[in-house]
């Protein structure tokens, strides 16, 4: 990521705000060209580095062999995810996004609609607004592939009912909502060893991979985990 003197220099705009439902605030902020979505001074997502974002749906997508392989995606965040899975994917397969928050949504379709460009009409695409967890929990014909980016990883927790996803029940629940060789791939900004002991206990065969990013000049490693399903 390069950060011009322009932009370095332009003035920090409030675009809007989004509540949690169990307290905080997610921030929309712009400046210049660059977009930010903060929780208190920590970016969750940022349009000028989307390149772990994208390798999330890249990867699990080439992982896949159904040629109408059904994918949840955990989140909108600014839309990189689910356009790479787009982009990956057959015409036959079928996206489902679940997202909280009704904001999230409302940014899509306004500020950031340059960056979501026609994704949200893609025939493949199904919104459904509601908490992944729950999208997981009553899930009854399988999903190919489960994709998370909805913290900063593990312990990273923005909404703080997120726990549900990460404990041993949680991924107990998302193993029970795959077919078999399913995958489910997590989004995390750190490394975490306990989480992927915890991983191959519910029943995952684990791989992870670090993508190399830039954040403000600085090397840096985000991390994504492909647990795929053992019958």
């Amino acid at each position: 990521m390069v950060i011009t003197a322009e932009v370095a220099t332009a003035p920090v705009v409030l675009i809007d705000t989004a509540d949690l439902p169990d307290g905080g605030t997610l921030r929309l902020l712009r400046r210049g060209d660059d977009y930010s979505i903060r929780f208190r001074d920590t970016e969750l997502m940022g349009n000028l580095v989307r390149q772990s974002e994208e390798a999330l749906a890249i990867l699990t997508c080439e992982r896949l062999t159904r040629s109408d392989s059904r994918i949840l995606i955990g989140g909108l965040g600014m839309g990189f995810t689910l356009g790479a899975a787009l982009k990956s994917l057959p015409a036959t397969a079928a996206v489902t996004v679940s997202e909280l928050l009704p904001a999230i949504v409302e940014w899509a379709k306004g500020p950031l609609a340059h960056l979501f460009h026609n994704y949200l009409n893609d025939a493949r695409v199904s919104l459904k607004m509601g908490d992944v967890h729950d999208a997981i929990m009553t899930e009854t014909v399988g999903y190919d592939a489960i994709l998370l980016d909805v913290d900063n990883g593990p312990d990273g927790l923005i909404h703080i009912a997120n726990e549900r996803l990460y404990c041993n029940w949680g991924l107990r629940s998302a193993h029970a909502a795959l077919r078999p060789r399913g995958i489910l791939a997590i989004w995390s900004a750190y490394r975490d060893d306990d989480f992927v002991d915890r991983l191959e206990r519910v029943g995952f065969d684990v791989e992870e991979i670090d993508v190399a990013v830039v954040i403000d000049g600085e090397s840096a490693n985000h991390t994504i985990w492909f647990a795929t399903r053992q019958d």
